[in-house]
């Protein structure tokens, strides 16, 4: 059988009209030997050459030439705003959404027993927090936080109006408690020096209060306010849109994040129920 031996930059067989298949052997010499098998007419034919590539080498090189395929994450392919989403929701209980995985930890919404105070040290902690927030992407620390300007999102005007209307009715309003403050202080510090962990902040809470705030504000309209909708649940314009516009700015200022800082924002998520949750629970105080 006649062998030859071929420089590694120029290892591609010779190419024969004959129909043909190649298999690899190795010889002697512990070189990877390509033995190609020729099938035509007249009958079979073998040829081959040696690949100067020891055995280990070439199988190596063979397993690192076809690329892994890459790890996709869960709703990575309709965009970062999705990957959001998906974690988030895995935060709820299962009374609260269909994908929720936590365990509750208390009465369900339907059997809350809300009074008019612990309701008024939600809004006015609800407002330091929404203070805070358009308050930071109004400065602008970093260029991405100037995307979230003016979304048609903001609530702290709206909060106004309504402790506006609860002193109106005769009703104290509260100084802001610690869990507001405590949630402000920790935007605020984490605004400054991680943009991303802040905007994961940015999302669930604009995102939540237009989904299961809603839903909680009507129930507890339901039972203390006279079904009063407040302004707080309220937006000028198609909310969808809004919100729509909001995921899209969101999708493209982490298009040009890593990996890494994109799995760092979606561990912050939990740390965003924490206080959320905090401040939520003064309604039945």
């Amino acid at each position: 059988m006649a062998s030859s031996t071929i420089p590694i930059s120029k290892s591609q067989l010779l190419l024969r009209h004959e129909t043909q298949t190649t298999k690899l052997i190795t010889n002697k010499t512990g070189f990877l030997q390509s033995q190609t098998v020729f099938f035509s007419g007249g009958g079979v034919g073998r040829g081959g050459g040696v690949l100067k590539m020891p055995f280990k080498s070439a199988i190596v090189s063979a397993t690192t030439a076809a690329e892994k395929p890459k790890k996709r994450y869960p709703g990575e392919a309709k965009g970062f705003v999705e990957e959001m989403r998906f974690v988030a929701m895995k935060l709820h209980t299962r009374d609260q959404a269909r994908e929720g995985e936590k365990e509750p930890e208390g009465p369900p919404i339907k059997k809350w027993d809300p009074s008019i105070d612990g309701y008024l040290k939600f809004l006015v902690d609800s407002k330091v927090v929404y203070d805070t927030l358009e308050g930071i992407v109004g400065k602008a620390v970093y260029p991405s936080y100037v995307e979230f300007q003016n979304t048609g999102l903001e609530r702290s005007e709206s909060l106004a109006k309504d402790l506006e209307w609860f002193k109106a009715q005769g009703h104290a309003i509260p100084e802001p408690s610690a869990p507001g403050l405590s949630y402000a202080n920790y935007l605020q510090e984490l605004s400054e020096k991680d943009p991303q962990a802040f905007l994961c902040h940015f999302y669930n809470i604009y995102f939540a209060h237009t989904a299961g705030g809603r839903m909680i504000g009507k129930k507890v309209a339901e039972k203390i306010l006279d079904k009063k909708e407040l302004e707080f649940y309220k937006w000028d314009g198609d909310l969808s849109q809004l919100l729509q516009n909001v995921r899209d700015k969101l999708n493209k200022v982490a298009e040009s994040w890593s990996r890494e800082e994109k799995d760092h924002c979606l561990e912050e998520t939990e740390k965003s129920f924490k206080y959320s949750g905090d401040i939520l629970r003064l309604i039945l105080s």
